[in-house]
């Protein structure tokens, strides 16, 4: 199993001290971050797409190739990339730019995306999102398996005839679909041949069984090479020397940002006791020990079968010497012992 981080480089208020980091100090330290992610051994480093004051990226891809340039192992990919409001040549030669800085090491995660702010920054139309997403998503499938590209679509202006440049070192350069639940969507990832990065942030992972086992039903029925599937998850988690140190330091910067976007939504407010559940077994957030967090990773595997697993640690306001640390026991303690029982567990159906 790959496991990494994702990371929408949040500038909220410390949750104790109401301190808001300049977006500057915000993105140094999310390189920071990257590349000690790679030092401690992680595999894979998400960063996502926001316009607004309470995120520092809204260029996922400028930050990916600086940070290409600082690591050597460490995959880059969008996480995810709101393909709905972006040129899908514009994007395939930016991480075609990154591949080729990292000697082959980007992606791209294409999703609906969970804000609409950049729709009207980029005088997109929301009446036909689906239409939309759907449409430019072909384009960018095509972009990337013909050098050359004549292509017709309703929303977007037609290319005749039009090569591509650069062109990235990966043929094919990957792009997997970003999804949040919908059977529709993941229908849509088989149907395309594509690897499917689930988002669970929050219930019960468990729930979310059905709609991974419609993602496999479907990959079959498409005629598709059952080797080539592969799923993702990315969650909220935060690991400390303890669980209960743990939840109560990440609690205060999750219930400051899970509420600010609970009320642009009309959700219900969080409290304690809702985290407390959360971080239980079987809820959703990896928040916990090492061994807590490794014990739940495990069962999530068991339940969901997934190749890659990508943990948002920096949900709110939490400080940079705390983050550094999680990452530290995400990538020494949790990351080896995982890798080497699902190893365990592959080999023993293989044999």
């Amino acid at each position: 199993m790959e496991i990494g981080l994702f990371s929408f480089a949040e500038t909220l208020p410390h949750p104790i001290t109401g301190q808001v980091i300049s977006q500057g100090a915000r993105i140094r330290n999310l390189l920071r971050e990257i590349v000690f992610a790679e030092q401690v051994g992680l595999e894979v480093i998400g960063v996502g797409e926001h316009h607004r004051k309470d995120f520092a990226v809204s260029a996922p891809a400028i930050v990916l190739a600086a940070a290409a340039a600082q690591t050597e192992r460490i995959r880059l990919t969008s996480a995810v990339t709101v393909l709905g409001s972006e040129d899908p040549v514009r994007l395939f030669q930016n991480f075609a730019t990154i591949d080729l800085i990292s000697n082959g090491r980007a992606e791209i995660i294409a999703g609906r995306g969970s804000f609409i702010e950049s729709f009207p920054l980029f005088g997109q139309e929301l009446d036909h999102y689906d239409e939309i997403f759907a449409e430019k998503l072909d384009l960018l499938l095509q972009l990337r398996e013909h050098p050359t590209i004549t292509w017709q679509g309703h929303h977007r202006p037609s290319i005749n005839a039009r090569e591509i440049y650069p062109q990235p070192q990966q043929q094919p350069l990957p792009i997997w679909l970003g999804i949040g639940g919908t059977p529709q969507s993941a229908i849509r990832a088989a149907a395309l041949q594509l690897p499917l990065a689930l988002a669970i942030i929050g219930g019960q992972y468990a729930q979310f069984g059905p709609l991974v086992d419609l993602y496999r039903r479907a990959w079959i029925e498409y005629d598709n090479e059952p080797t080539t599937q592969r799923l993702g998850l990315n969650v909220h988690g935060y690991i400390a020397e303890t669980s209960q140190q743990a939840r109560d330091e990440a609690y205060p910067s999750y219930e400051v940002a899970m509420n600010m976007i609970g009320r642009e939504r009309g959700w219900a407010p969080i409290d304690r006791a809702h985290f407390e559940r959360e971080c239980d077994p079987g809820g959703a957030l990896l928040v916990g020990s090492p061994t807590d967090v490794t014990a739940k990773i495990l069962h999530q595997h068991e339940l969901l079968g997934h190749d890659r697993l990508l943990v948002q640690m920096s949900v709110g306001g939490l400080p940079h010497d705390r983050l550094m640390r999680s990452i530290e026991l995400l990538g020494t303690e949790v990351a080896p012992r995982v890798r080497a029982i699902v190893a365990e567990r592959m080999a023993a159906s293989a044999g």
